[in-house]
């Protein structure tokens, strides 16, 4: 293999993983906790779009139930896109583990 045909392959790969991130961008994951009472919606590149939260969970006597449901039900949601971000990416290798390349988000 040639230089040139390296680099060649390095810009192929780079386009297929801007492809990806954009990709991501526009798919969407959704986490939940508290038997689906809070749900947070987030892109596959982990921003949060939206959080929902059922009445029955608004109390301002359980404040801090309600919080803890919002962060398990964020984590949740970022997980996943983690693992949507790992998946999508190791389409790109191929099968193979490359450092880094799965674990950018």
């Amino acid at each position: 293999m040639d230089f040139t045909s390296i680099m060649q392959q390095a810009r192929e790969m780079q386009e297929k993983m801007n492809r990806v991130q954009e990709e991501l961008a526009s798919k969407t994951v959704t986490g939940s906790a508290g038997g689906g009472m809070v749900t947070v919606q987030a892109t596959g590149k982990g921003e949060i779009i939206s959080i929902s939260i059922e009445d029955e969970v608004i109390d301002a006597a359980e404040k801090e139930l309600l919080q803890d449901l919002v962060s398990g039900a964020v984590n949740d949601a970022l997980r996943k896109a983690r693992d949507l971000a790992k998946s999508e990416m190791a389409g790109l290798a191929g099968g193979v583990q490359i450092p880094g390349l799965t674990n950018m988000f």
